[in-house]
């Protein structure tokens, strides 16, 4: 079910959205005592204008009492249903329908006059401008069609009431939807937060550990060289994953986090590699994102295939408002000098293709740099 058609159904509603509309409905309490006064004033003022006046008076006692057992009814959440709103809009169009009889067919003001809001502010709560609409465009209809003429008051007070319950029921969804995105964001927020402390823990213990052992099975030799080559991979593989947490987006809107893309594709790849993001995600298309990824993968598998797997490559990522750099070095010996064009020549357009093709079709450069130190590639891609 969409977002649009749960807004429908109190049963999908959010705790902040029912609270919400708990506070819209103790404030439609308000508004129908006030009308109701109203209505009983202007209707004893005008009491002479009846030719029914018990029937009159009946039908402005009813409306009073209807007050009293809709604020009852409308306070309990499981109490607010369809059938409560139907009877609600019913009792309202029933007393217009009935103003010309109890009245004359020449009547000007009818009995429930402002009382009408009640139903459809309910209506515009409940269902949002859909039903501010329905209720508003039927209460119209009721008051117009027994008029033997309508008036410029008659017109004002129809064109009001045809407008305000949309409006009402628009504001009331944006209330819940605001409401709703709150919760949203305190969660992430909380998420962030305990995601900050358990990366703390780890990194003031078991990081800490695992790079002791690293440490002390290299001084040591042997077997322990072995276990903490071992610690050293699962250190750095822990450090990425938590550069990876700290970079999660809370709203990327159909973007994806380079930042963390980059972290996961380095922790998996069998060159040992350092990461180095800027703090925050670097939310990017969709596209964007697995081309960059995929170029700076074609650079480590460079790395793997000329340097060895022992080598150490360093990723580095930038990001600025108009474009995002990546560089990749490595430790190696370098490339010789005309061996990308020997390898071109070739047939072998991995350097051509994976890479330089990769960045140029999204419109950026890729520029190599090489020597004795190793090999440098940074890619700029422009982000508009």
């Amino acid at each position: 079910m969409s977002a649009h058609h749960a807004s429908w159904s109190p049963a999908t509603r959010g705790d902040s959205e029912l609270a919400v509309e708990d506070r819209l409905y103790s404030a439609l309490a308000i508004v129908r005592v006030v009308v109701t006064v109203n209505m009983v004033g202007l209707n004893a003022y005008r009491r002479d204008n009846f030719e029914h006046p018990d029937l009159g008076l009946a039908v402005v006692v009813a409306l009073a009492a209807w007050t009293v057992a809709a604020t009852w009814l409308y306070r309990d959440r499981a109490r607010r249903t369809a059938v409560l709103l139907v009877a609600d809009l019913a009792i309202v169009l029933a007393a217009l329908v009935v103003t010309p009889w109890v009245k004359s067919p020449d009547f000007n003001a009818t009995i429930p006059g402002f009382y009408v809001m009640g139903a459809f502010f309910a209506w515009a709560i409940h269902w949002h401008w859909r039903g501010g609409l329905v209720a508003s465009a039927l209460i119209a209809a009721f008051d117009l069609l027994p008029r033997s003429e309508v008036d410029q008051g008659n017109y004002g007070n129809t064109f009001l009431i045809l407008i305000g319950g949309p409006i009402v029921g628009f504001m009331c969804e944006s209330l819940q939807r605001m409401a709703r995105e709150r919760d949203a964001a305190e969660r992430a927020a909380a998420a962030a937060e305990e995601r900050t402390r358990l990366a703390r823990a780890v990194h003031d213990g078991v990081l800490q550990v695992l790079a002791m052992v690293q440490r002390r099975g290299a001084a040591d030799g042997g077997e322990w060289a072995e276990l903490g080559r071992l610690a050293g991979e699962q250190e750095r593989g822990l450090r990425s994953l938590i550069r990876q947490q700290d970079t999660v987006p809370t709203g990327a809107g159909g973007r994806v986090d380079l930042a963390g893309a980059l972290e996961a594709m380095a922790t998996a790849h069998p060159v040992r590699v350092e990461v180095a993001t800027p703090g925050g995600a670097v939310l990017v298309e969709a596209h964007v994102a697995s081309e960059v990824v995929a170029a700076v993968s074609a650079c480590l598998d460079n790395v793997l295939a000329h340097v060895g797997p022992g080598a150490t490559a360093w990723v580095l990522a930038q990001s600025a408002p108009d474009e995002v750099t990546v560089s990749v070095r490595d430790d190696g010996p370098g490339i010789g000098e005309g061996r990308l064009d020997e390898a071109a020549a070739q047939g072998r357009l991995g350097v051509a293709s994976s890479i330089r093709g990769r960045v140029e079709e999204l419109g950026g450069t890729a520029r190599l740099e090489s020597g004795s130190w190793g090999t440098e590639w940074e890619l700029v891609v422009p982000l508009a």
